[in-house]
Parts: C-alpha cells; sequence; structure tokens
C-alpha cells in the first residue's frame, strides 16, 4: 500500500516543557491506525502537530510528510491550502469547532467552495453538504443543514463534523475522541459514518482514543503513547491480546468487558506531567518490573517475538521499548496490578479494628448518649423485645458496641453482653423488616432490608421559553418502578435523554413526587415532616457524575468532606479525628486535608467526593455517572475503590451510567429505561447474556470490546435516528419508531404496539426478571442478530432474525 503520511523524530514543546517525545508513525492508504494512552501522555498534542494546529507559542521539531510533501515549516497560506483537502480533522467536541452563528450546511458547503476547483456555486455546494449529511446518516438532512450547531444533538453533531471532513475527499483523516462522550447507540452511529467516509475517500484514518473497545473493532494497527513516546506498537490483535509492555498490560486490564465480570487491574500512582519525565524509562516509577537499569537509562522500541506475524518487518512488527519483555510475556495483568491494592485504601479503622463505622457510642457524635437524635415518627423506631435495662426508655434499642454503625439508619448488632451504660439514652434504630421470631431449627435466608422503593413515579418540567403555557410541558420521566435492598447494586442505564439522572433527583430531593411513591428505609417522602426529613437526608448521598463542580474551590478538602458531619451536628473534636480516616478509607493521605480541588486530578477528586459522601455512613449511594469522565486506568482505581467499600460498609448503590461495561463489572441488577420508562429489569447476568426487550439487545450490541478476534466477529445492531428528547407523544409503545422488531411484524399485530404500552411481565420462572414489551425476545444470545454494518443510522437492508411472537 502506499503510505500517505510518514511522521519521524516529532516533538513538541511547550515553554520548556517537552510534551511530545520523538514520536514515529507512518500510515498508508486505507488504513486505520489507533493511537491510545492516559490523558496527558500528548495524543491530541500529536494530531494537532500534525495539522499544523499546535498552540501558540509550541515548538515543534521533527518531520512530517504528506505524500512526500513536508508540512513543518511551511508558511500559513501553504497550510491553509492542504488543510481541509489533503487532510482534515474531526474534532473531540465539535460544538466548539463549529462557528456557532453559522449554519451547519454553510459551513460544509464554505469547505467545497474553498479547496475545490473551479469552485462550486453556491446553491450547488449547499445540495452537496445535504448530501453529504444524508450520507454520514444524519436524520432530516435538509433539516439538518439549515440549523445551527446549537440545534444538533452530540451524535449529529459529531456525523456533520465528519461530513465536513470529508467533503473534498481527503488523504488522511485524523479523528480525536470521536465518540469520547457519546451514548452506546450513537457511539455505533459515529463509528459507522467514520468507516463509510473513509471507504468512500480512501483516505488513512489516525484514530486517537483512550477507548481500546474501539480500537480493537476499528483500527489495522495500534501505537501506545505514554509520556510523549511511544512504548508500544504493531498490529492490533497482536499488542491488544499479547501486550509486550507493561503499561499495554496494565491499560487493557484496566477496560471493563460487557461480556463477562472480571477483576479490573488498576495502575497505580499517575503518568508524568510535562517536564517532570524521568531520565529512564518514564513508566519506571509504576512499573512492578522495574529494574535500576530503567530507571537510568532509556530504551527504544524492540521486536517482539509474535508467533502470528512472524514473518512480518517494518511498520507490521510488533515493538515494545521494555527490557523485561520475555518477563511480560509470562504475566498477567492481575498479576502485575492486583486489585484493590491502592497505596493508602487500607479499610481496616484505628488501632487495627475492622471498622466500617466511623464513629462509637462515647465519641459524641450523633450515635453518643449525649447527642441521641430524636426518633422519626411512624417507623424510625422501634422497641426491642426483652429490652428492660434499668433506666433505659422501652422504645429505644440496645446500646451499640463501638464498632457498629451509629447512624439512625444503620442495622447495628446487639451486645454479647450486658455492658451497656446504664440510664444511658441511645439512638433509634430502623425498623426491621420483620418482626423478630424464635430461630428455627434450620435457618432460613431472608432477603436484605428494602432501603428504597419507587412506584409509578413521574416527573414533567417546564421549558424556559414556555412557562406561561403548560401545554408545552416536557414529561422527562413518566413511569418508573425499581427497589434497592441493603448491599445491592441497582444500575439504571439507557440513553442520554432517559430521565437516568432525573430519577435520582426526584429520589435524593425528600420530596413528594409529582407522581407515585419515593419510599426510603420504609419512609413515604410525601408525609416526611422537616424534623423526619431531616433525620432521614443523612441515609441518602449522592456522588455527581462532575466533582469539581460540586466541590468548592475556597475550601480545602478536610473541611469539604467536614461538611456533612458539620451538619449533622457533630462535635468539632470529633470530626477532625474522622476526616483522616475517611481520606485513608478512599485511598487519598492524611495531608491531602490542607490541599484545595484544583491540585488534585479528576480521579482524585472523585475520591474526595466519595468521602464526602460516606462520611454520615448512608444507607443508600446515588453515583451519577462516577467514571464517565476519567481514563481507564483511572476508572478502574474509582471501581475498584467502589466494590471494596461496599464490601466493607455495605450501603446500597444505584447507579446511573451509560457505560454498559462499567455496570457489567459493578452492579448486581440492572434496570433499562427508555424515553421515560422502565422497559427491562433484572439480574446482570440474565440481561446481559440474554436480553429480552429490542432495545436492550441494541444498546448491548454497540458495547464495543477490548478484544479485536471477538469485536470484529460480533454483531450490531445499529438503531435509525436520535434518542428523544423526553417523552415522545404517542399512544403505544415509546421505543416504536426505532424498533426492529416491530419493523417485522404483519400490520395487525403491529397496530397493538401503536396503540397499547406495554407493561411489565415476568417473563423468567424465578420472577426476577421482567420486561415491558408486547413481542419480547424468547432470551436467544443478541450476538447471533444480523445486521447491517454499513451506513450510519439507516434501517438494516437485512433485518434481525424473526423473534418468537406469543
Amino acid at each position: 500500500m502506499t503510505t500517505v503520511l510518514e511522521v519521524r523524530g516529532l516533538t513538541v514543546t511547550l515553554g520548556t516543557s517537552p510534551v511530545v517525545r520523538g514520536v514515529d508513525l507512518t500510515l498508508r492508504r486505507g488504513e486505520v491506525l489507533g493511537l491510545v494512552g492516559e490523558s496527558g501522555t500528548g495524543k491530541t498534542l500529536t494530531a494537532l502537530a500534525l495539522m499544523g494546529l499546535a498552540p501558540p507559542g509550541a515548538r515543534v521539531g521533527g518531520s512530517v510528510r504528506l505524500l512526500g510533501e513536508e508540512l513543518l515549516g511551511l508558511a500559513a497560506r501553504e497550510l491553509a491550502r492542504i488543510r481541509g483537502r489533503r487532510i482534515a480533522m474531526v474534532f473531540q467536541d465539535p460544538l466548539h469547532a463549529f462557528t456557532p452563528v453559522r449554519r451547519v450546511g454553510d459551513q460544509i458547503a464554505e469547505a467545497l467552495r474553498i479547496h475545490q476547483h473551479p469552485r462550486p456555486r453556491r446553491e450547488s455546494a449547499q445540495r452537496t453538504a445535504v448530501e453529504l449529511l444524508d450520507f454520514v446518516g444524519v436524520p432530516r438532512p435538509g433539516w439538518a443543514a439549515r440549523a445551527y450547531p446549537h440545534q444538533l444533538s452530540g451524535g449529529m453533531r459529531q456525523r456533520a463534523m465528519i461530513a465536513m471532513a470529508m467533503a473534498n475527499s481527503p488523504d488522511v483523516l485524523i479523528a480525536d475522541e470521536p465518540t469520547s462522550a457519546l451514548d452506546v447507540t450513537v457511539q455505533a452511529q459515529v463509528l459507522e459514518a467514520l468507516a463509510a467516509a473513509r471507504r468512500e475517500t480512501g483516505a488513512a484514518l489516525l484514530l486517537v482514543t483512550h477507548d481500546l473497545g474501539v480500537v480493537a473493532g476499528a483500527a489495522d494497527r495500534v501505537a501506545v503513547l505514554y509520556a510523549g513516546r511511544i512504548v508500544e506498537t504493531g498490529p492490533v490483535e497482536a499488542v491488544l491480546t499479547r501486550p509486550r509492555m507493561p503499561y499495554t498490560l496494565g491499560l487493557i486490564g484496566s477496560v471493563p468487558r460487557p461480556d463477562a465480570r472480571s477483576p479490573l487491574t488498576p495502575i497505580p500512582g499517575t503518568a508524568p506531567t510535562p517536564g517532570s519525565t524521568p531520565p529512564g524509562c518514564a513508566f519506571a516509577p509504576r512499573c512492578p518490573l522495574a529494574e535500576p537499569d530503567c530507571v537510568t537509562s532509556d530504551i527504544q522500541l524492540l521486536g517482539v517475538d509474535s508467533p502470528s506475524r512472524a514473518g512480518l518487518a517494518g511498520i507490521d512488527a510488533h515493538e515494545a521499548a521494555c527490557r523485561r519483555v520475555r518477563l511480560v510475556s509470562q504475566r498477567t495483568a492481575v498479576e502485575l496490578f492486583p486489585p484493590s491494592g491502592e497505596a493508602g485504601g487500607d479499610a481496616r479503622g484505628e488501632g487495627g479494628v475492622e471498622g466500617p463505622a466511623l464513629f462509637s457510642p462515647d465519641d459524641g457524635g450523633p450515635g453518643s448518649p449525649s447527642r441521641a437524635l430524636p426518633p422519626a415518627p411512624g417507623s424510625l423506631e422501634r422497641s426491642t423485645p426483652g429490652d428492660r435495662s434499668p433506666g433505659r426508655h422501652r422504645n429505644t434499642a440496645p446500646s451499640t458496641p463501638r464498632t457498629g454503625n451509629l447512624w439512625p439508619w444503620r442495622r447495628s448488632t446487639p451486645p454479647a453482653s450486658g455492658n451497656e451504660n446504664p440510664g444511658s439514652r441511645t439512638r433509634p434504630t430502623p425498623p426491621l423488616p420483620n418482626p423478630p421470631r424464635p430461630a428455627p431449627s434450620l435457618p432460613q435466608p431472608t432477603p436484605p432490608e428494602l432501603v428504597l422503593r419507587v412506584t409509578g413515579l413521574a416527573k414533567s418540567y417546564v421549558p424556559s421559553s414556555g412557562r406561561r403555557r403548560r401545554e408545552r410541558a416536557v414529561v422527562a420521566v413518566e413511569e418508573v418502578d425499581l427497589e434497592v435492598r441493603r448491599g445491592e447494586t441497582l444500575a439504571l442505564v439507557g440513553e442520554s435523554g432517559a430521565g437516568k439522572s432525573t430519577v435520582l433527583m426526584e429520589i435524593v430531593s425528600l420530596a413528594a413526587p409529582e407522581a407515585g411513591v419515593v419510599e426510603i428505609l420504609g419512609q413515604d417522602v410525601s408525609r416526611l415532616t422537616r424534623r423526619t426529613a431531616r433525620l432521614l437526608r443523612g441515609a441518602v448521598q449522592i456522588v455527581p457524575q462532575d466533582p469539581m463542580s460540586s466541590l468548592d474551590p475556597r475550601m480545602p478538602v478536610g473541611d469539604i468532606v467536614a461538611e456533612p458531619l458539620h451538619a449533622r451536628r457533630v462535635p468539632r473534636d470529633v470530626v477532625a479525628s474522622r476526616i483522616p480516616r475517611l481520606l485513608r478509607q478512599v485511598g487519598l493521605d492524611v495531608g491531602d486535608a490542607e490541599r484545595y480541588p484544583h491540585q488534585f486530578s479528576g480521579g482524585q477528586r472523585q475520591r474526595v467526593a466519595i468521602a464526602r459522601a460516606l462520611a454520615v455512613e448512608p444507607a443508600l449511594l446515588l453515583l451519577d455517572e462516577p467514571v464517565s469522565a476519567l481514563d481507564v486506568s483511572v476508572q478502574a482505581q474509582i471501581l475498584d475503590l467502589l466494590l471494596r467499600l461496599k464490601r466493607e460498609l455495605g450501603p446500597a448503590y444505584l447507579l446511573v451510567s451509560h457505560d454498559l461495561a462499567v455496570v457489567r463489572q459493578i452492579a448486581d441488577r440492572v434496570s433499562v429505561m427508555y424515553a421515560g420508562r422502565t422497559v427491562e429489569t433484572g439480574p446482570v447476568d440474565e440481561i446481559f447474556d440474554a436480553p429480552r426487550h429490542p432495545y436492550a439487545r441494541a444498546l448491548l450490541s454497540a458495547v464495543p470490546l477490548p478484544d479485536p478476534v471477538a469485536e470484529r466477529a460480533r454483531r450490531r445492531i445499529v438503531l435509525p435516528g436520535d434518542p428523544p428528547s423526553g417523552v415522545p407523544v404517542t399512544a403505544g409503545c415509546r421505543f416504536l419508531a426505532r424498533c426492529p422488531v416491530a419493523a417485522l411484524l404483519a400490520p395487525g399485530r403491529r397496530a397493538r404496539c401503536e396503540d397499547e404500552i406495554p407493561r411489565a411481565a415476568q417473563v423468567t420462572v424465578a420472577g426476577t426478571h421482567t420486561v415491558a414489551c408486547h413481542f419480547p425476545h424468547g432470551g436467544m444470545p443478541w450476538q447471533h442478530i444480523r445486521t447491517d454494518r454499513g451506513t450510519s443510522g439507516r434501517p438494516s437492508n437485512q433485518p434481525p432474525d424473526r423473534p418468537p411472537v406469543h
């Protein structure tokens, strides 16, 4: 194949800090090269330097040749002639890449009129722009061409950016994180659009991403970047299935898989910042196999013995910059980077006591005799049979031992002996799910306590433009049912706009919902008084998606974590003694209490948000996309932390996520939402291995696997159109317009989908798996579905297998 882009010794220096340090890349016509690595490794800066778009003040060195023509050093006018015509870029954030005051079609037409000779007329260029939008799968391309960028959804903007990049049939396409902020179904549409653009233009594609699943399905070769240098490169199958660099092995082990639950392997530490790179191997401080020579002297890429590619050489060779290649080949990611091995993550309490509890009865904290919380009316207090201690109120529970949980909503363990303090007043305890009974001869398992029950929840809002017209209200949640028990993780999944975050906000507000019932620890939130609401508020805590926006930049971390304790009126000396334990519990150092949020990385800020939520030992932790903005290695650390905390502290998790691979690793049950309604609920293994609802099947088929062989053997369902914004105004099934099953039904059967809203029904003998579909699938694995892998966003010409119709 013809080499179209050749990069040799590329360097980029910002000030005095080298960020890109000698990168070599080669792209051949029609080939896809994946450039992967953590944030801060120099991936985006490398892509911008190839385009001549390095930041002001940056010094770029080396050589970049496009079909033999040197690009570095060209005048700005010459670069402008080449950019957009021979080399084009799809930016990570198309909203900022498009001009906000010009219509999308006009901007695509402008790219045509600038670079094509003879220059086409304006009307002709605009017609071509509409055709390009239609080619990349933008719904209603004529309308989209007349719209402004802010009027398009994220997926439509990304596809419009691809249309503009391919307008002049360039020789090289550079895509910088084209799917990083998109739902899995929209991500599948964008990847299909990129594949279609590459096939149509014959261009080479440089795919910059941190998503190894995307690389596994799309790339021919892959280059792994770390600290501004390539540390491993080769054919994608060789690198992702037989990595020979410890960093690559840890990176692959950090990626959660949707097809199986497996231990994640977080890489300890963080990548070096520009200017702080050590003299030897940059990965040596984080590498468990490092030896003295690794720290003092550098090593170049060396050939790796890859059995399946034994005869290949040159750019097709598998190479790694590591002295311990043979040893790496004998180790697994779990052996090199054991899970739960985070520094400072010791879960044991002070004095060697294994303790999820952060308070003891004589702390003076909320559970101490001197600071007993008032009992909530109803069921927050229940008398304990046989409790006749002197001086004790007959409706209070026995004193909780030192290692117990001292908050009102935490279940306590009765003391083994009667060493309670006579005359002391203790906290009220939550109601037991069933009255105590004599123990039978054979103990019978009882289900864990129900922490949260939501029934028929509905919520609507009025946009800012329609406050005076109630008929313009938007329904965000129409009817949602869910239950979460103590120690359980329930995941809410679905595309953006499905109503997941709205459900979380309705739960955490502890206010009467617009419709339906929300019960927390048996308490109906619509009947709470101000006093009982304040008592119950500590039982529900939330970890937001963007911790930086929820952390006060003017407060040190110690004060931020202490805020919930101060709100519970915990004595200041007790708070001061507990903050170090909270920080150690989430893997931070005690000294971090004096630092401010901007001094932490994204993963560390998420740990601060988790520590703040855990300060009051909640019974229910609401997790709103807790790892969506993190690198895979940092994501693995946070997931490992959440699993460990649940194991030790026992709270219930309600997780909102669009990343189904993350859900597979952490959830016990899954609830799939579409357009404000629950469409499928069940155990995580049942739904992931044999989903019944067509929407759940499409979601799962769109999740990429970080295994090239498995990913390319899978069948993908590409749903037409974009997810609805709010509940669509239809009489029947909300998924009807995009449903591949309804498209196969005879008119008589389809009428049922058009007129009747499906109700949840059990589909398994165990009664734990419910589906809201008139024609649920019989349970055949979704990988066997035939589908169209052509252009994005269009209905398949070869429809999926007809499901059994009952």
